[in-house]
């Protein structure tokens, strides 16, 4: 409970438990989240590139504003590589790698990597897994779904679901009524019993065959893509994120940032972000976008 008076950060439309400021001051080393404005002008200057999560940091009550989709823009027009680094499926992965100011997509949260090449004219893609091992996994991830479905009332595959090469994605509250965090825990549990790597993002519980994640499939797009040694320059990028799905990579990246609303996850992230904007979400990431582009 909130002390009389005290404010409480919400993220809208999530179902986030909410959280106090007194809770994120007081949880591990999420003190150390430091106000975006501090980030030293010497590391401000070096940066290479931006790697963004997608839902509530790109985007703002599931919509990508212009603003958002501007700043995405100005940072590639500037000459920054540009990554979205996301939970979101193959589908969208080929059209955000073919239509949006980006260098290349990670998604599927690490199962592949997608780019336009400007010279062929034409799309490449990486996946952890074979044709073959997709197509087996996807036969077992359907059972698993059915028996999620069944088991946690409220449920529903995620929209996208049918998009989707490599994982299983359960909605609890994007385009259902939001689920309490002991339903979201409970999802988790039914997938790890199936012997699965999961993760929670702000609006899905994403479950996976395999070992892979969101950071080893950046560190390989940036190799394999753009012959960049990610362990070699990881202080020149900076990753912005929002959930505990972006856990590996606020551990990760000396320059990482939190919007706003990261803020309701903080007792599901061991390594809170080094920084935080003022706003949230996608306001949040136009913030981060002012400040590396200013003069």
């Amino acid at each position: 409970m909130a002390a009389a008076g005290e404010r409480l950060e919400v993220v809208p439309g999530t179902g986030a438990t909410p959280v106090s400021a007194a809770t994120v001051a007081s949880a591990g080393d999420a003190g150390r989240m430091r106000p975006l404005t501090s980030l030293p002008e010497a590391a401000r200057v070096r940066v290479r590139g931006v790697l963004a999560d997608i839902d509530d940091t790109l985007t703002t009550a599931g919509a990508l504003t212009a603003e958002a989709y501007g700043a995405l823009a100005r940072l590639h027009d500037a000459g920054l590589i540009v990554v979205p680094i996301t939970g979101r499926p193959a589908g969208w992965c080929d059209h955000i790698a073919r239509m949006w100011p980006v260098s290349g997509v990670v998604g599927e949260n690490g199962a592949l990597w997608m780019r336009h090449d400007p010279v062929s004219r034409r799309l490449v893609r990486h996946f952890v897994a074979t044709d073959a091992e997709r197509a087996a996994n996807r036969a077992r991830l359907a059972g698993v779904g059915a028996q999620i479905l069944a088991a946690v009332p409220g449920t529903a595959l995620a929209s996208d679901q049918q998009y989707r090469e490599a994982d299983l994605a359960i909605d609890y509250c994007e385009d259902v009524a939001p689920l309490p965090r002991a339903d979201v825990d409970r999802i988790v549990a039914l997938m790890e019993a199936e012997g699965m790597t999961v993760k929670v993002s702000s609006i899905h519980v994403n479950g996976w065959f395999g070992s892979y994640d969101k950071l080893g499939m950046t560190q390989r797009f940036l190799a394999e893509a753009l012959a960049i040694d990610l362990a070699a320059e990881r202080d020149r990028f900076v990753f912005v994120g929002d959930s505990a799905n972006d856990a590996p990579m606020f551990a990760y990246f000396p320059l990482s940032v939190g919007v706003a609303n990261v803020r309701a996850f903080l007792d599901r992230i061991a390594t809170p972000p080094a920084f935080v904007t003022r706003g949230a979400s996608g306001a949040g990431f136009v913030e981060l976008a002012d400040l590396l582009l200013r003069a």
